[in-house]
């Protein structure tokens, strides 16, 4: 058995030290591309025996195993490049100094090189190890090493050079690998009796109608190293029905690590639990960690601003002690959690974010957010930097909403008055970026000049010039000062300016830039993202496979085409497991949500149909509404007119809500209204027991998706309106763009998008085989043939319904299952 690292990854790992600090400047995003130009460049400057890009490896027999370290030297300069055995003993003293081979690593960048008194402890590490393994392969009793520096804003360059005994630098290295050798002890030992545990695990549940057509195809797309869009209604359990087929895959030796992507953090339970029945029923042996955001795991208030020493003891001395807690959470967890990762990161006072993406390379199985794997800015350098495929396997849950997040990934903007603000902030102290930042909104001036609203762009060259001279003097200035005047407000504004001219990099036909005017006046220059699909395929491709999967994927061809799908990556459709009779579809065909027919008495007939249904049965129900403006006229509407105190009690979902606010919100709906008491301190509700629940919430919200309200906790969900966006610049822009295209534009920009929102808001209230209820479509547009045929199949059976005549409907509903 192979275990194989590269040099880098090991001089990182094992050589790592001292704090966090996050006032020590980042390289751009662009940091990659600069690097390897400059690496290009000096490499074609060197003479004929200097050898660019040698592949290098060294091979360590260990007890059992094979540990494999190997990299690529930036350049070996040798004119007996690869000889074994040249410089043997018969070579004069002259001819061995001559020929004494010389390992260069090349680093580019944007500091001041005058600042630079001796190289990067990794970096020259790096070198060294390099070095030693070119000895050994070559039998040289002496070695340089190289560290070359350069600018790359000026291209200046700076070398450090140093020389080595054969004896000196093959100790050093052999003390490196003896360090490293517990950790691959480890990933040894602990790799046979994963793989043995998985070749034994079997699905733990009984196999529900199609669910193990559904596990075989998972696992052929898979094998196959495809995609796979999957539409798997509630109750198909597709979390289990993909994470079966991808760990069996893992027994099999097909892939090294499984990533679990969710859209949102309230779904991360769902496949731990997973991962946790299958260790349970099945004493399968596999790791997981759970990745939280920065600022949801933090011990401190403003994460991004407190992660330095002086702050955060969690962050001095963090790289001194990480490995140690590392080691400690590996050999006595397998899931590493939420709650798992915060215990060990106080034991061991280390920061439980870093902490927590370090323990991604050692677990099987990664839950994390969609950013870790797509974007590009936040992705996970550690396995996907270099640019190499990976075997690796991608569960994309809740597809539906990597659309919109891929746009938001690969677009960005520049708001104008950003640039006259800062400037005026640190003119006093920095006057030659304001200089620059001048520069900048004065070509914005006179884009806005030329802006009628909203206008698309054809080139903005004339600002992106002035942008990356911007960019150089304020990455010179990060990379010399850690801190000084108005730093803070420097770096913050850097990043912005650094995704922007990132993104114009990948600007193509896939695009749209355009400027216009926001709500409050500012001036904006944007770079949409219209259609994600090329960005979003190429983070796929750095693995095997990728299996895309949600309740809502109608019509499958629009999310296949956006998403990055070819016509050889396979869809499947799931049939539900659940009787139709039990869903009362009911369809409001006297109101509308339709904007220009917004009016008191649409309110009031809207308020009416809750009233009515709520009064067929008694129970907990969900209410969803296009935006919160539209909510609070119902609510008002309703509470004015139909609410009884005694008898019903309203929750709203506000714009912003807390994690514990949420977990309220919703334990008010748990089985026979149970609610934790020690949890109502802040809520200004009174307890009644055996209440009706209504939740007046947003269609698209924190609460119309990934939550699991089971039997009597939710009877019924009412959905007023379409769900289509409103119409603004972004929409239009992306209707004439598809239409450019010869698709129907107002499909994808509004149909589309706005009935996959009514679909999963209808998805909350049938979740077991056992579940019972109604979902009622309040809006006369339901009746077009345009939005029935995005209905699921299992929509077949449903009534259309007045004001007046919904309340008898749904009773009789209810009458005809208690009569069954």
């Amino acid at each position: 058995m192979r275990i194989e690292i590269s040099v880098r990854a090991l001089v990182e790992f094992i050589l790592r030290n001292g704090d966090i600090d996050n006032r020590i400047h980042q390289a751009p995003a662009d940091a990659m591309q600069e690097g390897s130009r400059i690496h290009r460049m000096i490499q074609k400057s060197m003479g004929p025996d200097y050898h660019a890009e040698v592949p290098l490896e060294y091979v360590y027999e260990a007890n059992g195993y094979e540990l494999v370290i190997s990299g690529r030297a930036d350049g070996v300069l040798d004119k007996f490049f690869g000889k074994p055995g040249a410089y043997d003993a018969q070579e004069s003293f002259i001819e061995k100094s001559v020929a004494m081979p010389l390992i260069d690593e090349i680093k580019g960048t944007y500091r001041d090189l005058n600042h630079l008194k001796e190289p990067v402890l990794v970096h020259l590490s790096q070198a060294k190890c390099y070095a030693a393994i070119y000895s050994r392969q070559i039998k040289c009793p002496e070695i340089k090493v190289r560290m070359s520096y350069c600018n790359i804003d000026s291209e200046e360059m700076k070398y450090f050079d140093y020389k080595f005994s054969y004896k000196e630098i093959t100790g050093w290295f052999d003390d490196i690998v003896s360090s490293y050798l517990k950790w691959s002890d480890f990933e040894y030992n602990w790799s046979i009796e994963r793989t043995a545990s998985l070749k034994k695990v079997a699905f733990p549940f009984t196999y529900r109608d199609g669910q193990k057509d559904l596990a075989a195809g998972v696992y052929r797309t898979i094998i196959h190293g495809k995609k796979l869009f999957l539409e798997a209604p509630t109750g198909t359990g597709k979390t289990i029905t993909t994470v079966f087929p991808a760990v069996k895959a893992m027994g099999e030796g097909k892939t090294s690590k499984i990533f679990y992507l969710t859209a949102k953090s309230i779904t991360r339970t769902v496949p731990e639990e997973a991962f946790n029945t299958l260790r349970k029923t099945q004493n399968m042996s596999l790791k997981t960690v759970t990745i939280t955001a920065r600022d949801k795991i933090c011990f401190l208030e403003d994460a991004e601003r407190n992660c330095n020493p002086v702050v955060c003891p969690y962050a001095k001395g963090h790289y001194d002690r990480i490995n140690d807690a590392i080691f400690d959470c590996l050999t006595h967890e397998d899931s590493f959690n939420r709650e798992v990762i915060i215990e060990y990161a106080k034991k061991h006072e280390v920061c439980p974010f870093e902490m927590s993406l370090d323990m991604s390379l050692w677990a099987d199985a990664v839950i994390c957010d969609y950013n870790y794997v797509f974007d590009p800015f936040v992705y996970l350098r550690r396995f996907f930097a270099d640019g190499v495929k990976g075997d690796y396997i991608f569960l994309v849950d809740e597809t539906h909403n990597l659309l919109d997040r891929g746009r938001d990934m690969y677009s960005a903007v520049l708001r104008k008055e950003n640039f006259l603000e800062l400037k005026n902030t640190i003119k006093e102290y920095h006057p030659s970026i304001a200089g620059h930042l001048d520069k900048c909104n004065k070509v914005m001036l006179d884009m806005k000049r030329e802006c009628d609203g909203c206008t698309k762009l054809t080139s903005i060259e004339k600002l992106v010039n002035p942008l990356n001279r911007l960019a150089g003097i304020i990455s010179e200035y990060l990379e010399n000062h850690s801190e000084g005047p108005c730093r803070e407000d420097i770096l913050e504004f850097y990043f912005d300016i650094s995704r922007f001219l990132t993104i114009y990099d990948r600007v193509d036909d896939h695009y749209v830039m355009y400027s216009e005017f926001s709500e409050d006046g500012s001036f904006l220059v944007r770079l949409f993202c219209a259609d994600p699909s090329r960005n979003l395929s190429e983070c796929m491709e750095r693995g095997r496979s990728a299996i895309l999967f949600s309740a809502t994927l109608l019509p499958i061809q629009y999310y296949k085409k956006l998403l990055g799908g070819t016509d050889e990556d396979f869809e499947m459709y799931a049939k539900s497991v659940f009787d139709p009779n039990r869903l009362g579809l009911f369809i409001g065909s006297d109101v509308t949500s339709r904007y220009s027919q917004r009016s008191d008495s649409q309110y009031m007939n809207i308020a009416g149909y809750i009233h009515n249904i709520v009064s067929a049965r008694s129970g907990n129900y969900l209410i969803f509404f296009p935006s919160h403006q539209f909510l609070d006229d119902v609510l008002a509407c309703y509470v004015d007119n139909f609410l009884d105190e005694d008898t019903t009690e309203v929750l709203v979902q506000k714009s912003f809500m807390s994690e514990d606010a949420r977990e309220m919100f919703l334990d008010r709906f748990s089985a026979g209204n149970n609610l934790d008491l020690s949890k109502v301190i802040h809520m200004d509700i009174d307890i009644v027991e055996d209440k009706n629940i209504l939740g007046f919430c947003v269609m698209g919200g924190i609460f119309s998706e990934g939550i699991d309200l089971k039997y009597d906790s939710l009877i019924g969900v009412i959905v007023v309106g379409t769900g289509i966006p409103l119409v603004c610049n972004e929409r239009e822009i992306l209707r004439g763009y598809f239409d450019d295209k010869g698709l129907d534009g107002f499909d994808y920009a509004y149909r589309f998008p706005g009935m996959n929102k009514v679909l999963q808001a209808s998805g909350r209230v049938i979740r077991t085989e056992e579940d019972t209820g109604v979902a009622a479509l309040l809006d006369d547009r339901f009746m077009q043939g345009s939005y029935r045929s995005l209905f699921p199949r299992e929509w077949k059976n449903y009534k259309t319904v007045t004001t007046g005549t919904v309340k008898n409907a749904v009773s009789r509903f209810w009458t005809g299952l208690s009569g069954n």
